[in-house]
């Protein structure tokens, strides 16, 4: 991998922060794989003409029609055994194939500790505290900060907070606990259902993998029960969240009246640097603690009292080329200290990943004027090799609302300005990010939290979440209310300080 040098702030020079245009280049191939998904998942889109004409057809016949074709069937024993038999097959099928709905009931977002806030002075304290890094490195950081959109009320675990830092395997032990308990603790009291109900556990953490595993954690705590189906996903990065929903999704399929519980987190205590590499520098300044816990059920008494129903999911991985591989890697620097480096190239692959999943998510939410649209454009340019820019589909009329992983504010602002988002659709990425900081995996859940906070989710309201990571992936998964979220009602980080929000983010805040 190419290190940035130590002369050149990494993501702070404009080549470096900016996506890819959108429109220089649409690959054909990903657009055929979101009609593949349409095709294969909505037949139903090409029995209904079907289904209409026979219905007009049966509303044409008279009282007499009706008598005639009863008195025949009457003496037509064979053709009525073979009807009915074709009409109960035609049904099974129906039934057997047709995928299970996947409700979220609900979910929670941890909320550390007063005494665990950090403010932005005090992170670049803790740093000179550490009594590891050079002037220039202190420097880098506070620029860093500065330029980063976090506010003065992000959270660190205790193990960096202390005095001296000292971080450990028992301190990083904690700090899952406190965050997977707190949240699951809080999730169980919403949604009335107990601990031995759970069928499915999904828990995914990039970087911190003890052994036993966290999930092995979670079934010890609540004493879950012996055939309980469990994973644990790790080093997948940032978008693991969505990957675990996805794969939730899979196995509720295939196993009947099931609740799955999803825990997306990450872990700072043993992964926070002490080097000097610049490249390493960056994810110090930005990774903050927090967590979420999901309920999924694919019961149908349970879609009355759940508040959304999984629409689709869909997951882009650019990790075949050389470059994306190895944007986002962790390895030590030349003094032995682990860190995570972020490639000069990660907006850049984050950019063309992003484009491949959009592409490929567009036939299946876009309204069908969106779709001619950007289809012809796309001939015409493919085609007839016309001199002209593909066509970026306007996504608000296909969601009302988007969750934007609150990696970074150089990443919020670009997508905002490819997709021509508004600030108000970019509202609960930014506060999220200004809020809690990059919490990892859990930030989405942290940004529809703020959405419901703010009495903004309506019944029939479309929620596109987005996330990006190492490997590199871009994921997708869209969700539908099934109510209208009532904030007086709800229990989330947000509830006792949303009427502070938004709050004005300038470009650099001086420390």
């Amino acid at each position: 991998m190419t290190e940035p040098k130590l002369s050149t702030p990494l993501m702070l020079s404009t080549s470096s922060r900016s996506l890819p245009d959108f429109k220089k280049s649409v690959k054909l191939k990903y657009v055929k794989l979101g009609y593949h998904y349409l095709i294969t998942h909505g037949m139903y889109l090409f029995l209904s003409p079907l289904v209409v004409l026979i219905a007009a057809q049966v509303s044409t016949l008279s009282v007499k029609d009706l008598w005639e074709i009863w008195v025949h069937l009457q003496y037509n024993l064979i053709l009525v055994v073979l009807c009915s038999a074709l009409l109960v097959f035609l049904s099974t099928v129906y039934f057997l194939t047709r995928p299970r709905p996947v409700y979220l009931v609900n979910f929670s977002c941890y909320k550390p500790e007063e005494s665990q806030k950090c403010t932005k002075r005090g992170f670049l304290e803790q740093s000179r505290i550490a009594c590891t890094f050079t002037e220039e490195s202190l420097d880098f950081q506070r620029k860093i900060v500065e330029r980063s959109g976090l506010g003065e009320s992000t959270y660190l675990p205790k193990a960096i907070l202390n005095n001296p830092p000292n971080p450990s395997m028992y301190m990083a032990r904690k700090e899952a606990e406190n965050v997977m308990f707190g949240a699951l603790d809080e999730l169980f009291t919403k949604t009335k259902v107990k601990p031995k109900d759970i069928g499915i556990l999904i828990v995914n953490c990039s970087l911190f993998n003890p052994t036993p595993s966290l999930s092995a954690m979670v079934i010890n705590h609540y004493k879950l029960r012996g055939n309980i189906i469990s994973y644990n996903l790790g080093g997948m990065g940032c978008s693991a969240g969505l990957i675990s929903i996805d794969l939730a999704k899979d196995l509720l399929q295939v196993h009947p009246n099931s609740y799955a519980v999803v825990i997306s987190m990450e872990n700072i205590t043993l992964n926070w640097y002490f080097g000097n590499d610049r490249s390493k520098l960056v994810s110090n300044c930005l990774f903050r603690m927090g967590g979420a816990a999901i309920l999924l059920s694919n019961k149908s008494s349970d879609r009355r009292r759940s508040k959304y129903r999984l629409v689709h999911t869909v997951r882009t991985h650019k990790g075949a080329d050389d470059k994306c591989f190895a944007c986002v890697t962790q390895e030590e620097d030349a003094n032995g200290k682990v860190g995570v480096t972020l490639s000069k190239d990660l907006m850049g692959v984050a950019g063309e990943a992003l484009k491949t999943n959009i592409t490929t998510l567009g036939p299946l939410v876009l309204p069908m004027s969106e779709q001619l649209l950007f289809f012809g454009t796309l001939v015409g340019k493919k085609l007839l090799k016309m001199k002209i820019k593909p066509y970026i589909p306007d996504f608000k009329l296909a969601f009302e609302h988007f969750c934007i992983h609150a990696g970074g504010r150089a990443v919020l602002d670009e997508i905002e300005k490819n997709l021509h988002l508004s600030d108000w659709h970019m509202e609960p990425s930014r506060m999220t990010l200004y809020r809690f900081g990059n919490t990892s995996s859990s930030s989405l859940w942290y940004e529809l939290a703020y959405s419901e906070a703010k009495g903004r989710v309506k019944k029939g309201d479309r929620t596109w979440q987005i996330a990006f990571g190492s490997g590199f992936k871009c994921n997708s998964a869209v969700w539908k209310a099934l109510k209208t979220i009532n904030p007086e009602k709800e229990k989330s980080p947000w509830i006792d300080e949303i009427h502070e929000f938004p709050v004005d983010l300038p470009k650099l805040s001086a420390i």
